[in-house]
């Protein structure tokens, strides 16, 4: 069987054939990619900001139930968190909702007691770094020792 052999010369079809993409064709696709990171880069921070606000919130119900088996076992709660097993009183968290240093750059929420008095308590969460930049609409989530929930910010959907 005998191959073809073309002979390929200025002006043939296979020499003049384009190879690779114009720069009309890759700006086009540039364009196209910016257009869907701009839709979906703000569904994904909102996504963060909810996640990282879950975190603070769950560590929130840990410390009153903390604080309502100090109460159980000393018939009063404690203005002190490192009472209820906790590093310090008054600790930063990261998104994981785990113990980070307060000069870290993953913290996310700051972790206090306020108002705390042998009859209540109240725990507040104070986000921190870029969590208070993304979370305007909740800011600082609040829970007291009659389990109301609260937040300084305007939304009402923050629990």
């Amino acid at each position: 069987m005998e191959r073809e052999i073309r002979k390929i010369t200025v002006g043939s079809p296979l020499r003049d054939r384009q190879h690779g993409f114009t720069l009309i064709e890759l700006m086009v696709v540039v364009a196209i990619i910016a257009i869907i990171a701009s839709i979906g880069y703000p569904s994904y921070m909102g996504y963060v900001t909810r996640a990282n606000r879950t975190a603070a919130k769950s560590l929130l119900l840990q410390v009153a139930d903390r604080q309502e088996q100090f109460f159980a076992n000393n018939k009063r709660y404690t203005a002190d968190l490192t009472d209820l097993g906790y590093a310090a009183n008054g600790f930063m968290i990261n998104n994981q909702g785990a113990f980070t240093p307060g000069g870290a750059d993953n913290r996310i929420y700051a972790i206090r007691l306020t108002n705390a008095t042998p009859v209540t308590y109240t725990v507040n969460a104070t986000p921190v770094l870029r969590q208070a930049g993304h979370d305007a609409q909740c800011q600082t989530l609040t829970l007291t020792h009659s389990g109301v929930r609260s937040q300084t910010g305007p939304s009402t959907e923050c629990w």
